[in-house]
């Protein structure tokens, strides 16, 4: 069967009201907005209702990019969702939201990679079209990081956010669309970073509780210094894999984790940050929604344009990385949302 394209033919996010600013941070924790914004870049996050759950952003997110793509959830042959934070450890979240949508024909899946979660499923879903296997394809990346997050932590309360983010994947001739994906591993680096305990390894027990090991944990120094490394070679291992130099890139979006980590790779590239978009000031980290909610926003305020030649890239934990490079085409949400005028 001959190999064909695939693109992004819309995209749409969910995102909570509830904001949380680095002043609000303050009377919770022993921190201070300076020292945030110092080291984080970040300003402000979004926070979930307690009410709302993973699977509850997520379906706000896929009935924008349905109606984006001009496509039913009837049309759907698969949905991947990407989280860390799913409603449940099975049945899995993406199934939940297939039955919201009410995608009869579609398949559907978890991918957990942590927040390189996004990635692995969009370079699956590629695969899938990309073999005859599928026409149209649903990949989610949703997290409600604020039911994990310990707010007693000063290092990492104030990195984590909540948000959702949906992209539809359609078959375009190839050569356009999706060139290339890199994705790795280097799971010796699972301890760096981990939600400890609820598994089988550690069953939730009034002992797991009490040592609060069922909060996300992180050893942020190692961790920065993983990403600073990781972003720029999987960046350059795209961009090679796709015939093309890091000079031709129009726009990257990287993993909004942490403003400073993606200054520290920019320079690395010897790229200037005004080709790296960046929402991390006010959204923090929402791990697998982190590079399609950056994606949204980059289309939207017109930073991607039809021809915009895209590379995209997350990190998390397992450790996992992964990288898309995407020639934005005239078929995608830009075309039909904003056209090549202003947005």
């Amino acid at each position: 069967m001959a190999v064909r394209g695939s693109t992004i033919a819309g995209i749409g996010r969910g995102i909570p009201p509830r904001v949380l600013t680095n002043k609000e941070l303050e009377r919770m924790v022993d921190t201070s907005d300076e020292w945030i914004q110092t080291r984080t870049g970040i300003r402000e996050r979004r926070i979930a209702a307690p009410e709302v759950a993973a699977s509850d952003l997520a379906c706000e997110a896929a009935a924008e990019a349905l109606a984006d793509a001009g496509v039913l959830a009837d049309d759907l042959d698969l949905i991947v969702v990407g989280t860390a934070t799913p409603d449940m450890l099975f049945p899995a979240t993406a199934c939940l939201v297939q039955d919201r949508l009410g995608a009869r024909r579609a398949g559907a899946f978890d991918a957990s990679a942590a927040c390189s979660s996004w990635a692995y499923g969009v370079a699956v879903g590629h695969a899938a079209i990309a073999s005859g296997r599928a026409e149209t394809v649903m990949v989610i990346g949703t997290e409600v990081l604020s039911r994990i997050t310990d707010w007693s932590d000063r290092a990492t309360s104030v990195l984590f956010g909540d948000a959702a983010a949906a992209v539809i994947l359609r078959p375009c001739k190839s050569g356009e669309g999706f060139l290339a994906f890199h994705l790795g591993s280097d799971g010796a680096g699972a301890p760096l970073i981990e939600l400890p305990a609820g598994g089988s390894r550690r069953p939730p027990g009034h002992e797991t509780v009490a040592a609060r090991m069922h909060y996300l944990k992180m050893n942020g120094r190692e961790v920065y210094k993983f990403a600073v490394r990781a972003i720029p070679r999987a960046i350059e291992r795209v961009v090679e894999e796709a015939g093309l130099t890091v000079a031709d890139v129009d726009c990257f979006v990287p993993h909004q984790a942490n403003v400073r980590i993606i200054e520290a790779a920019a320079e690395r590239l010897g790229q200037p940050m005004e080709r790296f978009f960046v929402n991390a000031d006010r959204y923090g980290n929402t791990s697998s929604a982190s590079v399609p909610v950056a994606l949204y926003e980059a289309v939207e305020q017109g930073r991607i344009r039809p021809g915009s030649l895209v590379v995209f890239v997350a990190f998390g934990a397992g450790l996992t990385w992964g990288a898309g490079a995407i020639r934005w085409t005239d078929d995608s949400a830009l075309a039909r949302r904003w056209g090549s005028g202003t947005p």
